[in-house]
């Protein structure tokens, strides 16, 4: 399947895990396409926010049925999710700009 790149990345995880992991390991957790591969949201990221990346991890989050009320049930969409590495000196801010990084890493 032929995607475009903004069609690849839909937007971030604003979790508490994908937060911690964002401050603790510098590692980004967004929210992709469900038939994207590893090597198309690689080229996206590059692409679109001028960044080396290391490494993806992806994984599919189930959705989950819910009850509302007594006969009134919603189902949560299927979301693929990735976690990306970037190289050393290389981070995007969500709030700030992207790129190579100006403040060395600790």
């Amino acid at each position: 399947m032929d995607l475009n790149i903004y069609e690849i990345i839909k937007g971030p995880v604003t979790s508490t895990k994908a937060n911690l992991l964002n401050q603790k390991h510098k590692k980004l957790v967004l929210k992709v396409h469900p038939q994207a591969n590893k090597t198309q949201i690689k080229e996206a990221l590059q692409r679109l926010y001028e960044v080396k990346v290391d490494k993806i991890n992806t994984f599919n989050r189930m959705g989950k049925t819910r009850r509302i009320r007594r006969n009134v049930t919603i189902e949560r969409s299927t979301t693929k999710r990735v976690i990306v590495t970037f190289k050393e000196g290389y981070e995007i801010d969500l709030f700030g700009h992207a790129g190579k990084s100006s403040i060395p890493r600790e």
